[in-house]
């Protein structure tokens, strides 16, 4: 594999003499099958090499204690390279071009390694002063990842202005420290309702500080949750001729386009959340039943829908022009190396890229945009609402209360008098 990519004698001969000969045959093999191109895999087999002559240099002896030197590698690099005219931001991004590709290595050699995506590979935010917190989410609360997830970004917030402030130690907070954090990311965040989950995860957290006597102080006290009443948003739905423009947009002709035609369609018709279409597997599809399964779902349960003709030869000529040949079950892949499943942050955001594409206004442009259209489609059609929420695969009934206020027909025949004519 690695005669493939480099055609230098001497190039080959500094690969295969470095003690991670062997897993650098296997990274390099892994990344052809994900499609990288021949320049990538050289630039990524060349920073491998440079990383395992700096652990070597740092006493590791076995692949299984590379782990440990990851992050030191990464120090070094940032700090051969200097200031950064980007600021920040711009050091956040050398250090991920660096760290990323060490996590790939490592997850090809080491078996049942977690490192990397998502902030995996990195320290737990206060997991120094507060190491047990999402070991206790997890098993006393029973959190799912995706909302594991959401814990971690904003306490890695929290943990970076803390640095910011040089606070020390979690027992130094006090409530004007959090009232600027609050303020500060609040600001930063937009909306109320992301607020309003900030300030739940700050209660959360510094309620199991006290708890556990990390903290002398009940701080939580200090965190006034913003409300946010139910009902008091409109349901972000468009017009079916405003679903028609959408469609309309996407390039069919370029293989991203027919990827992301299947997705929308499979959004607006099944009304599906972008975690259900991310995850779609290919096992998925019963093409001999024309059927759609949707596992999984977040009231807990499953769903089989008939496949539409339409969707399903949108699904088809996707597997036949726009899906890359790999061993992934996933259905829909990202369109640039690494070849893995697609994010339902991904999906969210073709959803978002094709209504900003043909100029519909709505607030919140996303996935849940097609799902509130869907959910409308059946409402104009008078079907129930018990049955729209069993569509739309809600917990309760009361998620699905939110469409009567725009069951526009009803309203009209509730305000009109008798006697009175539509005009």
């Amino acid at each position: 594999m690695l005669e493939r990519d480099f055609l230098r004698a001497a190039t080959l001969n500094r690969l295969r003499s470095s003690w991670l000969a062997e897993p650098l045959e296997r990274y390099v093999a892994w990344l052809a099958e994900q499609g990288y191109a021949a320049s990538g895999v050289q630039q990524r087999a060349a920073l491998v090499v440079r990383f395992g002559e700096f652990a070597r240099d740092r006493g590791a002896a076995t692949w299984d204690e590379l782990r440990e030197h990851v992050e030191p590698f990464v120090r070094r690099r940032l700090t051969a390279r200097g200031k950064f005219a980007g600021g920040r931001e711009a050091r956040r991004s050398a250090a991920r071009a660096v760290r990323a590709p060490l996590h790939q290595l490592l997850r090809v050699t080491l078996p049942n390694y977690q490192g990397g995506g998502r902030g995996r590979g990195l320290p737990l935010p206060f997991v120094d002063q507060a190491p047990e917190f999402f070991a206790y989410l997890r098993d006393e609360r029973g959190l799912q990842e995706p909302t594991l997830i959401q814990y971690d970004h904003h306490l890695r917030c929290f943990e970076r202005f803390l640095e910011q402030q040089k606070l020390e130690t979690l027992a130094a907070l006090d409530p004007a420290l959090l009232s600027s954090f609050v303020m500060k990311r609040g600001r930063a965040l937009g909306s109320k309702r992301s607020v309003q989950r900030l300030c739940s995860v700050l209660k959360i957290f510094l309620g199991y500080l006290r708890r556990e006597e990390f903290v002398t102080r009940d701080l939580a006290g200090c965190i006034d949750v913003p409300q946010h009443y139910r009902h008091t948003d409109v349901p972000r739905s468009i017009s079916w001729d405003e679903v028609g423009r959408l469609l309309e947009c996407v390039n069919r002709q370029r293989v991203i386009g027919v990827r992301d035609y299947a997705i929308l369609l499979l959004l607006v018709t099944y009304g599906l959340r972008a975690r259900e279409v991310a995850a779609l597997q290919l096992d998925d599809i019963d093409w001999r039943q024309g059927r759609l399964r949707i596992p999984q779902r977040k009231a807990g349960h499953s769903s089989a829908f008939p496949l539409v003709t339409v969707v399903g030869e949108a699904l088809v000529d996707y597997l036949e022009r726009g899906r890359p040949s790999t061993s992934s079950r996933a259905f829909f892949l990202r369109g640039v190396a690494p070849l893995t499943s697609m994010t339902y942050g991904a999906v969210s955001l073709v959803a978002r890229r094709y209504l900003r594409k043909a100029g519909i206004d709505v607030p919140r442009p996303g996935s849940h945009t097609l799902r509130h259209s869907c959910a409308q489609r059946l409402l104009d059609a008078q079907v129930s609402l018990k049955e729209i929420g069993d569509y739309l695969g809600h917990r309760t009934a009361t998620a699905t209360e939110i469409y009567i206020k725009v069951d526009i027909e009803s309203l009209r025949e509730i305000a009109l008098g008798e006697g009175e004519t539509i005009v």
